[in-house]
């Protein structure tokens, strides 16, 4: 069985205010024109359809014309939301729409029924796990903590219970959004820490054949059997090394994995360019970035007049701008931001704690409460989504 396989679409999304709504059209044309002309037998879309939970009606009216076209292709389409989804909006008529071929699975509770394909050798099942909130999860399955490796590996015994009631040769396919140990994170990838962990371990999937994951914006297969597809586009300069692809797997009768990476259209590269502006501006060797999406971090000592509208006459496509002067680091005016780069809102706050208390920080059950108080901040977050 050939599968392909895709993820966060963040359709309605922008790009440094930049309108991608053609680009991701664009894609959207790519992967149906990918299922014919590569004869694939299955797509799965792997969560964060939308950007937000309420997107705009642009993105709505795109992502009904993909579904029209999918569903007469005659191509099954198994599809999960993601932690940018609201789970209920997206499901909305999700019994009427299988009858298309479009199965979209966003309720928690049927996490334990497949969408059943056959092809030469048997069965396929394959199972849709959507972003599970921990704290809003928990109870459906049992879990006992509120995070994300419980609340995963309570969804994988629900399928591994239905899969071992199965045909005896029934392989398995398991599409999730979770961010999975191993995996490379990017800067347009919303957090999901909870309690300070985010990460499960692949682990967690083990039993099944293949592992569709979303949420990280970044290819990349974590092993043989466990991928992400990534991101279609590029939704930060944190991607700009990025290649974007979607998966092609060919799933055999003994559930042996073949990938291939299919590349995406790119509507117009990304760089990073960083000096001062004077030399930005002569550099010979930034000639191939000009036509690029810019972001420009700026070095000079002193903040240059009118640096936006001297760099736009030689690279009109800039886009971000940061001011980095160059300093020594025990420099007293070294930027907060980035002492910062790289900690959890967690860390930060412990951090705090011991500033403020002469370096001694919270102890064990301080660091608990914080804990608590950062998870209710989260449960309430993703409460005002699913209300709208």
């Amino acid at each position: 069985m050939r599968l392909l396989h895709t993820s966060d679409w963040h359709l309605g999304r922008s790009f440094h205010r930049v309108g991608l709504l053609d680009a991701q059209s664009a894609f959207l044309d790519h992967l149906v024109a990918t299922v014919r002309d590569r004869e694939v037998d299955a797509v799965l879309v792997a969560g964060d359809v939308y950007d937000r939970a309420v997107p705009p009606l642009a993105a709505v009216e795109l992502f009904d014309s993909v579904l029209h076209r999918l569903a007469d292709a005659g191509v099954p389409t198994v599809m999960i939301s993601g932690n940018h989804d609201s789970g209920r909006r997206l499901g909305v008529a999700a019994g009427l729409i299988e009858r298309a071929g479009i199965h979209l699975r966003t309720d928690p509770s049927g996490i334990g029924v497949p969408v059943l394909l056959q092809d030469a050798h048997g069965d396929v099942a394959l199972y849709g796990l959507p972003y599970l909130e921990p704290a809003l999860v928990r109870r459906e399955f049992g879990a006992k903590r509120a995070s994300h490796q419980a609340v995963l590996a309570a969804a994988m015994e629900r399928v591994r219970a239905d899969l071992a009631g199965r045909a005896p040769g029934t392989r398995s396919v398991v599409l999730a959004h979770a961010f999975v140990a191993g995996g490379e994170p990017s800067d347009s990838e919303r957090d999901i820490t909870v309690g300070g962990v985010a990460a499960v371990p692949a682990g967690v999937f083990d039993g099944v054949d293949y592992v569709a994951l979303g949420h990280l914006h970044g290819s990349q297969a974590l092993t043989e059997r466990v991928r992400y597809s990534g991101s279609p586009l590029a939704y930060s300069f944190s991607e700009t090394g990025h290649r974007k692809t979607m998966w092609l797997v060919d799933l055999d009768g003994a559930g042996r994995i073949d990938a291939e990476r299919i590349d995406c259209p790119v509507p117009r590269p990304l760089a990073r360019i960083r000096g001062r502006l004077d030399d930005l501006l002569d550099d010979p060797a930034l000639t191939r970035h000009e036509q690029s999406w810019i972001e420009a971090t700026l070095t000079d000592a002193a903040r240059p007049a009118e640096p936006m509208v001297r760099l736009g006459e030689r690279f009109p496509h800039t886009l971000s701008l940061v001011f980095e002067p160059e300093r020594s680091t025990d420099d007293p005016l070294t930027s907060y931001a980035q002492r910062l780069r790289g900690r959890s809102d967690q860390q930060i706050a412990e951090d705090f704690v011991a500033h403020v208390r002469g370096g001694s920080g919270p102890d064990a059950p301080e660091r608990a409460a914080l804990h608590s108080a950062f998870d209710a901040v989260r449960v309430d977050m993703a409460e005002r989504e699913v209300s709208g």
